[in-house]
């Protein structure tokens, strides 16, 4: 009998993929989702959610991107990999993004380019967004230049692109390198962490999403699982994810506080 036979699951509720069904709306969630439709739909032009390791903000970006996916708009979205991000790299992965088949080599070109297809998007009636995850890392005064210059372009009094960017609290000193961009935020959010109530609604909702009909999870064990997770909803799925499989081994139909701590401990998780 496997783990999920015996905890008559579906599917792993605690997995570390991004899926956005799995998406929990805690009242934080719901509202910077809120907010974040109401920039995209009335065109801002610079959005920013920032927020600790694990708070969910590239969970709340997949869902951000799904829920753009209509007619009226023409949504990208983009994760950057690494610190050494150039300028041009960055408007290359964008164009290829806004569907520009055959990128140009220089920088003067590609924003030439970037210019004119947003320009097209904006003309047939839809809304360009491109949507950055991890943005912290794009810590070149240059790339910050090269976004307020494409938020700089309008038509008809409205602009043609909105950048919403996900990334750590230093995503706001990447943006301070160019002061007049910084300016141009017109939203930002902060994701916190869960509290002991906000958790316990967490681990049920991706249970019952996994397709569990029962409380595997005693009453106790929520508020072990807020104290030792920090209330971080990776930390919380990692937790969650090693108790599951603690209790299978040993055949327990319900995962008890005792069993928390205990799991806790083995991945040196800090009280």
């Amino acid at each position: 009998m496997s783990l999920l036979e015996f905890f008559r699951l579906k599917e792993n509720p605690f997995s570390a993929t991004v899926d956005s069904r799995f998406f929990y709306k805690a009242p934080q969630h719901a509202e910077a989702l809120a907010r974040l439709k109401f920039a995209t739909e009335n065109m801002k032009g610079l959005a920013v959610v920032v927020g600790d390791i694990g708070t969910g903000k590239t969970t709340l970006a997949t869902r951000l991107l799904e829920e753009l996916e209509t007619g009226e708009y023409e949504a990208a979205m983009m994760v950057v990999v690494h610190a050494a991000v150039t300028s041009e790299w960055m408007l290359r992965k964008m164009a290829l993004q806004m569907e520009i088949a055959t990128p140009a080599e220089t920088k003067t070109d590609l924003l030439i380019q970037l210019a004119k297809r947003l320009e097209e998007v904006r003309e047939s009636g839809k809304k360009a967004v491109v949507i950055i995850d991890e943005a912290q890392m794009l810590r070149s005064q240059e790339l910050m230049e090269d976004f307020r210059g494409l938020l700089n372009i309008e038509i008809n009094g409205g602009k043609v692109v909105t950048f919403v960017l996900f990334g750590l609290i230093e995503l706001d000193h990447a943006l301070a390198l160019d002061p007049a961009l910084h300016q141009r935020v017109a939203m930002r959010y902060q994701l916190t962490a869960l509290d002991s109530a906000g958790t316990e609604a967490y681990v049920n909702h991706r249970l019952r999403v996994a397709g569990s009909h029962d409380s595997l999870f005693k009453p106790s064990t929520f508020p072990v699982i807020s104290h030792y997770s920090h209330g971080i909803p990776r930390l919380i799925n990692t937790l969650c994810d090693n108790a599951l499989l603690e209790g299978f081994l040993r055949k327990r139909e319900r995962i008890e506080a005792e069993l928390i701590h205990e799991v806790a401990k083995d991945l040196k998780l800090a009280p």
